[in-house]
């Protein structure tokens, strides 16, 4: 008799079916929970230590009767819905509407829908987890006691379709909070004098950060008329190159991303709000059609943890080392560790499946977006296995003497070695400038720029996650 394996949505079932085989195994979709908390009432019994009356939805009685009937044919029943609370839940429900005796069902997991994870999910299966079970309940229950009775009274004075919650009530919090803090800022001028250094081919610009021996706050050139002699005073001037100091740094790569990570890079580097972030991701973990063969890209997209598999590590310092040489490789392996005590250390980072499956490798099967995303996630997951960066930080002092002497300082970072830049390029690099102590060097120009001091920004959908 064949298997029937049962997971969430049609396209992760598409994907699933193709590596199992047809004639031992049938994969079909439950289209996400099949049992909820009626919308009618609240569902909850308070008096009963808030006991939930779960109820199977008008739109999925049709399937749920069809399914029991049709696992009649089945000798063994497999839930493999994500491994997280929700999908946890989902398999419980299942589980429950359905029917399906202890003997009769086993539980899978899997952090990426690969041929190899599926095979390893199916050689070790379990029963369903009902202490996660219990905790996605939990937060169900107290998302309806809060939001139950409350949106509909924001349906009344805002707008219909709004929902309030134990993520919307802090977060509307964050947000008002902010507002207050701009409504109070008051905005303060203030101008900074930059002079631009020039030595045969080589030119610099530096900051004024010293008059004598007064080292300058930030608000010390108040207004425009504060400044205007400075110009006269310093423009084509000799000055003296004082001080030349340099300094080693490094910098780490960053760890792999987790769900708050991701969805905050693709906000900076793709401008993709967190919701469109989370769907295109969903396709890239559920199963992408290349070269006739549906195959999920990347592991699971919902996770707080830092954690990489053992395969997985080793598979990228290969690919490092292949693609980079020897000297991109850090002598121990990269290990990341999140600070968070909730964070479930069981699931993985967000990583490709496959680091030899490149961004470029797959482009004509992927959307723009598809790629944008999937390229995000393959350069941050092969950057935080690759060997840090080596940086020289230099900084010139230059003085300018008129009717007192004038200070100014620039800073500059050099890349030594890319290191994980190579991927990443997250640093600004500047060029080396060719000057020694004493040197004399001109002034070029002097640039004068008016700023004001600018109130806290209000959210935007990264800063908010």
């Amino acid at each position: 008799m064949k298997t029937l394996v049962i997971v969430e949505s049609p396209a992760k079932a598409k994907t699933i079916g193709s590596f199992l085989d047809s004639k031992k195994y049938k994969v079909i979709a439950s289209l996400g929970h099949i049992r909820n908390l009626p919308k009618s009432t609240l569902g909850i019994d308070v008096e009963k230590d808030f006991e939930p009356k779960y109820i199977v939805p008008k739109d999925k009685i049709k399937f749920v009767n069809g399914l029991k009937k049709e696992i009649k044919d089945y000798n063994k029943i497999i839930l493999a819905s994500d491994e997280d609370r929700e999908g946890e839940a989902i398999a419980w429900h299942l589980k429950e509407a359905l029917k399906i005796e202890d003997d009769q069902y086993q539980r899978i997991v899997f952090h990426e829908i690969t041929p190899e994870a599926i095979n390893e999910a199916l050689n070790n299966p379990r029963k369903i987890d009902m202490d996660m079970v219990l905790s996605q309940q939990a937060r169900r229950i107290l998302d309806r006691l809060v939001g139950y009775k409350l949106s509909p009274f924001l349906w009344k004075k805002i707008l219909k379709g709004l929902s309030a919650g134990r993520v919307q009530t802090p977060a509307l919090r964050l947000i008002v909070e902010r507002e207050r803090e701009i409504e109070k800022f008051k905005s303060e001028e203030y101008w900074t004098i930059d002079a631009q250094f020039k030595k045969t081919k080589c030119s610099f610009i530096g900051n004024l950060f010293k008059i004598d021996d007064e080292v300058l706050d930030k608000f010390y050139f108040k207004h425009e008329k504060d400044i205007t002699s400075l110009k006269a005073k310093l423009e084509n001037k000799e000055s003296m190159v004082e001080e030349i100091k340099k300094n080693n740094a490094t910098k780490n790569p960053y760890p792999p991303f987790t769900t708050s990570t991701m969805q905050q890079g693709a906000y900076q580097v793709c401008h993709f709000s967190a919701k469109k972030t989370m769907l295109v991701a969903q396709k890239l973990y559920e199963g992408i059609n290349i070269n006739g063969q549906h195959i999920g890209l990347i592991t699971y997209m919902r996770t707080d943890s830092l954690h990489l598999s053992n395969g997985a590590i080793m598979n990228a310092r290969d690919f490092i080392q292949k693609n980079f040489g020897e000297k991109y490789l850090p002598n121990k392996l990269n290990i990341y560790k999140t600070k968070s005590k909730l964070a479930q250390e069981a699931h993985e980072a967000i990583r490709v499946t496959d680091v030899n499956r490149t961004p470029e490798k797959i482009k004509e099967f992927l959307s723009n977006d598809e790629y944008k995303l999937y390229d995000l996630i393959w350069r941050r997951f092969v950057a935080c296995q690759m060997a840090e960066a080596t940086l020289e930080k230099v900084s010139i002092i230059t003085s300018c003497k008129n009717d007192h002497k004038y200070y100014f300082k620039t800073d500059l970072q050099i890349i030594k070695f890319e290191g994980f830049l190579k991927v990443t390029p997250v640093v600004t690099a500047d060029q080396s400038v060719d000057v020694n102590e004493q040197d004399i060097v001109t002034v070029k120009e002097i640039i004068t720029k008016q700023h004001f001091t600018e109130p806290p920004a209000r959210f935007n959908d990264a800063s908010l996650i």
